[in-house]
């Protein structure tokens, strides 16, 4: 059994995103994360294919709350309580790739956007 068929999964896109290329398919690296720009934000990209709904591409900020390093996208991921998770690589903390909420420490969280796979092209919901 996958990760992602363990994990729960759901992932709600806002009718009012707007669509932005970040990068190339080519350019992800399954089940492990890649960093892309956005507008002066470092944006980690984690694309975990062959999940029961489908490939799954998540977007969630690269910097750790807690140290204030650019290093999510080094991270693990995982799943912890029935969370798909990414745990930070300096103090392991473990962020929900759905939510960005920290499980350890409720009071940190990463900021999200939502993602897709659009033919070759990786995009993300921007407000």
């Amino acid at each position: 059994m996958s990760l992602n068929a363990m994990c729960l999964d759901s992932q709600t896109v806002s009718p009012s995103a707007s669509w932005r290329a970040l990068c190339g398919r080519r350019d992800l690296v399954a089940n492990s994360g890649v960093v892309a720009w956005l507008d002066g934000i470092q944006v980690a990209l984690f694309y975990l294919p062959e999940n029961t709904a489908g490939d799954r591409l998540y977007a969630i900020e690269n910097r750790d709350p807690k140290s204030g390093a650019n290093v999510i996208g080094r991270g693990i991921v995982g799943c912890l309580k029935g969370d798909l998770v990414i745990a930070s690589p300096l103090y392991k903390q473990h962020f929900r790739l759905q939510d960005g909420t920290c499980l350890e420490y409720p009071e940190q969280r990463l900021r999200v956007w939502p993602a897709r796979l659009n033919d070759d092209a990786v995009e993300i919901g921007v407000a």
